[in-house]
């Protein structure tokens, strides 16, 4: 396996080197927005300690994550109203995995409602901050 890059983007973020809009956050893992949502309220989960995907996690990393993942689950279908939720994690280039960071995709979904394709536009910065903080509404409220 590919070893550890610390200086891909969400290692970055996670030291603090770049912004984000942090919506939540524990002593293993941190909930971001992603600033190139596939829909409104795309976010991803985060552990805080270094590996590249779930073939090299720690399992009390993955544990803190998937537990982390659920709660974003249940506060994405809520805070946007969602028929359901898709969760999405990508190991390595040929399964699809652009950022080597372990990390998961939440985003809540509607009936008939295509996702975007990932076309690497950002979105507007005040689009990601008001979506940031109705999740981070609904994660307090749960």
């Amino acid at each position: 396996m590919t070893a550890y890059d610390p200086d891909n983007i969400f290692a970055k973020i996670l030291r603090g080197e770049l912004p984000s809009e942090t919506v939540y956050e524990d002593e293993k893992t941190r909930v971001i927005m992603d600033i190139m949502p596939r829909v409104p309220g795309h976010c991803l989960v985060l552990p805080k300690a270094a590996s590249r995907n779930i073939l090299d996690i720690d399992p009390s990393d993955l544990t803190a994550c998937v537990h982390t993942v659920q709660r974003m689950a249940k506060a994405v279908k809520a805070a946007f109203a969602a028929d359901g939720v898709t969760v999405q994690h990508f190991v390595e280039s040929a399964g699809g995995q652009m950022v080597f960071h372990t990390h998961w995709h939440v985003l809540p979904r509607h009936e008939g409602v295509p996702l975007r394709p990932h076309s690497g536009e950002m979105a507007p910065a005040e689009e990601v901050k008001a979506n940031a903080q109705r999740l981070r509404a609904a994660v307090s409220a749960a």
